[in-house]
Order: C-alpha cells, then sequence, then structure tokens
C-alpha cells in the first residue's frame, strides 16, 4: 500500500510539472579544455526519456523521521541522441516534512550516442530532485565512467514533462557528449 502510494504521488508531481527542457548543458569545467583539444570532440545532445515506475522492483523501504528511503532497480528508456536503456538502481530520500524527494544512486547506460557503436557507460554521481509541493523535477545525469565499447561520456539535463496513460513518468534531455577521437 505504502509503496503504491508513494508511486501515485511521485507520478502526480511528475504529472503537473510541465516543464520545457533545460537549455543544453555546457561542457563540465574539467571538460572545457579536452572539448577544445585535438583529443576529443563535444557534441550538444538532446531527446526524450520514460522512467517505467510500473516496473520498478522495490528492495527495502525504511521509514524516517520524516519519511522514507526506498532502494529500487528501475528502467529507462532513451530516445534522440542518446538512444537505449538504463538500468537505474536509486536510493530515494523522500522527506515529507520538507516536501522534498531526491533521488541518487547507481546506474549503467548500455546503447549508442549519436547512431555510434554501441556503449556501456556508469554513473554514481547523478541526483534528481521533486519538490512535492510544486511538482518540479530536474535531474543531472554523469554518464563519465565507460565500461566497455568506445571512449564516450555524456552530462544531461533531465527535465520531467508527465507521464504515460500507464503512470510511468516522462523526460526530456539536454547535454554534451564528449568522445576520445
Amino acid at each position: 500500500m505504502t509503496m503504491t502510494l508513494v508511486r501515485t504521488i511521485v507520478v502526480l508531481i511528475i504529472t503537473a510539472t510541465a516543464s520545457s527542457p533545460a537549455p543544453a548543458s555546457t561542457p563540465a569545467k574539467h571538460w572545457e579544455k579536452t572539448c577544445r583539444s585535438e583529443a576529443f570532440s563535444c557534441v550538444e545532445v538532446a531527446g526524450t526519456g520514460v522512467h517505467y515506475f510500473t516496473t520498478a522492483i522495490v528492495h527495502s523501504v525504511e521509514p524516517t523521521p520524516t519519511g522514507m528511503v526506498q532502494r529500487s532497480t528501475d528502467i529507462i528508456d532513451l530516445h534522440g541522441d542518446v538512444e537505449g536503456r538504463v538500468l537505474y538502481h536509486p536510493v530515494s530520500v523522500f522527506d515529507f516534512a520538507a516536501g522534498t524527494l531526491v533521488n541518487t544512486g547507481d546506474q549503467v547506460f548500455s546503447g549508442t550516442v549519436l547512431g555510434g557503436e554501441p556503449v556501456l557507460i556508469y554513473d554514481d554521481s547523478f541526483r534528481f530532485d521533486v519538490n512535492l509541493a510544486t511538482g518540479e523535477t530536474t535531474g543531472r545525469v554523469l554518464l563519465d565512467q565507460p565500461i566497455a565499447g568506445g571512449q564516450v561520456e555524456c552530462h544531461l539535463d533531465i527535465v520531467g514533462t508527465g507521464s504515460t496513460p500507464e503512470g510511468d513518468a516522462m523526460v526530456d534531455y539536454t547535454g554534451v557528449c564528449r568522445f576520445r577521437r
């Protein structure tokens, strides 16, 4: 019952937030020099995604004095310049007193960037913030630890745009991907 209620609240909040996507990111500070070098090239990217709440596997829920901490495994499909699937393992911290939800944890992207060869890229630095009162949903993804395939890294800004009829979250992303030449 608690998990269904939490998912319903999150979907309602994301649905209420039909924001436009964030402007394309500039390269991260430590990327600025490398993007101008002969060893790397950087390209702006954009697209959409669907976070499948309806198929998430909830591993644990721990109550806190002001909310709860949930650990789960979720799937996210990305479409556009970054095309593929994310295995998403968030630690979701709900603070109902402050009206916030913060997701951090681990995720792995499997797919292609700008139609290139398939890659696997790990991220343990992402952060998603949801204002439970206003519904504003934003996030930052740092796919910057290549595992397999080409040496590709992507920094993406994420904005919630609503939900599917099934109750899964829809997002837009913009950002910059860096390729080693």
